[in-house]
């Protein structure tokens, strides 16, 4: 990208205004139920389907790319020992063993060497150490397995702004969760039921399953106005050789490679090599796609509807254009979408 591009690229270049009562706090029941924007990434011009339509853009020779891993119950609640004062740890990133990176409130109040209490005492923690971003190294003890005993004490990690409990854990799950490590869900894969994906691989469209877990940084505000300046937080990915291989047959035989969410996404690009060949293996990811970016494996992307001036608004735009991107979102606005990890989806496609 130009030097005059790089300084004008400013986070306010990318907000909009969303009501508040567009923030879908409830999944729907039937997750393929949801509303589908069909952007064309090429003329912006858009149309208006339910999600189980998305069928109807996939064909033969395609590969549909899926995130499948699995969040964590990784909200706990606890106190800190000797003063019986309230605290929440939100698991970010297990280090080795039973470390893990977290998120603590109160911060100030859990300094090295304090310990922590979860469940009456199944769970017991120290805090070791205070790392980038003010996060703390704690290292659990317990009595068993550590996912079991997560799966007894903690509670999903839903984004800031769903202020609603949620009822059924397995809705913040996509139904090909397998790999658990996410603090978050690749929420464009939620959309999708069993019978909607064989009705899809019946079509001859091949799936190839990647992980990448996702980490609370996606939900962080970008701090900088200038894009430029905008660090990423890291995520883990794996992408299997047989993944690699149906990606890269895929592009060889003139097929087009269609990302379930901004992770799959993410994850794919960051395995390529600057020939555009996926490479099997696992790795963690730092990658930044902004308007300038150049794609070197996908052709479209079904997403969900994002935050202003956040990073996954700046990803699609690099896809469909800055422009086309805001023109959609108020038009989904107007047709009142709703938005956010609960809500409605788009797909952003070539439909020339």
């Amino acid at each position: 990208m130009a030097d005059t591009q790089k300084q004008i690229l400013k986070k306010s270049d990318f907000s909009f205004e969303l009501p508040p009562e567009l923030i879908a706090q409830d999944p729907l029941e039937d997750r393929a139920a949801s509303r589908l924007l069909v952007l064309d990434k090429h003329t912006g011009a858009v149309s208006h389907h339910i999600f189980r339509d998305v069928a109807d853009y996939l064909k033969a020779g395609d590969c549909l790319v899926l995130n499948n891993t699995k969040v964590i119950p990784a909200r706990l609640l606890g106190e800190r020992e000797g003063t019986g004062g309230h605290v929440e740890v939100l698991l970010l990133k297990r280090q080795g063993g039973d470390v893990w990176e977290t998120l603590v409130k109160p911060g100030k109040k859990c300094k090295p060497g304090n310990r922590l209490v979860f469940g009456d005492g199944l769970l017991r923690a120290e805090v070791l150490q205070t790392v980038e971003e003010g996060n703390r190294l704690i290292r659990f003890e317990y009595d068993g397995i550590f996912e079991e005993v997560l799966d007894r004490l903690g509670e999903m990690p839903l984004p800031p702004y769903i202020t609603h409990k949620l009822k059924d854990n397995n809705r913040y799950q996509t139904v090909y969760a397998r790999y658990e490590g996410s603090a978050a869900a690749p929420t464009a894969g939620l959309h999708f039921t069993r019978e909607l994906l064989k009705q899809i691989e019946e079509k001859g469209v091949k799936i190839a399953y990647v992980t990448l877990h996702v980490g609370l940084g996606t939900f962080r505000p970008m701090k900088e106005e200038n894009v430029l300046n905008h660090h990423m937080h890291s995520e883990y990915y794996e992408v299997t050789e047989e993944a690699a291989a149906q990606i890269n047959r895929t592009k060889a035989e003139g097929g087009r490679v269609i990302c379930v969410g901004t992770t799959s996404c993410r994850t794919i690009e960051s395995a390529a090599d600057k020939d555009g060949i996926v490479q099997s293996g696992c790795d963690n990811t730092e990658i930044f796609i902004y308007p300038g970016y150049q794609f070197k494996v996908l052709d479209a992307l079904i997403t969900n509807f994002h935050l202003p001036e956040s990073t996954l608004v700046m990803l699609v735009s690099a896809l469909a254009g800055r422009e086309h991107v805001l023109d959609a979102y108020h038009e989904a606005i107007r047709e009142k979408y709703r938005f956010f990890s609960f809500g409605d989806a788009m797909l952003v496609v070539d439909l020339s």
